[in-house]
């Protein structure tokens, strides 16, 4: 089925996915805040719940994802 070495290639991209993913996933907060916090001294308030903030949060983690990764 596979040769060592084609697994080996198989498990790294794994790993690198899973340390992009968690990569992008520290990310995602930290760049909504940084909006949160201009669009606050431009004087608009903003209030989020938990269920929206988890949902920007995998959004966020998507789009940053989707603009540094190289498209083949």
């Amino acid at each position: 089925m596979f040769n060592n070495n084609q697994t080996n290639i198989i498990i790294m991209d794994f790993k690198k996915s899973i340390l992009n993913l968690l990569l992008y996933l520290v990310l995602s907060p930290i760049i909504i805040y940084i909006i949160l916090g201009i669009a606050k001294l431009a004087g608009s308030t903003y209030e989020m719940t938990n269920g929206e903030t988890f949902i920007i949060w995998l959004l966020m983690a998507i789009v940053i994802n989707l603009s540094i990764v190289k498209k083949d």
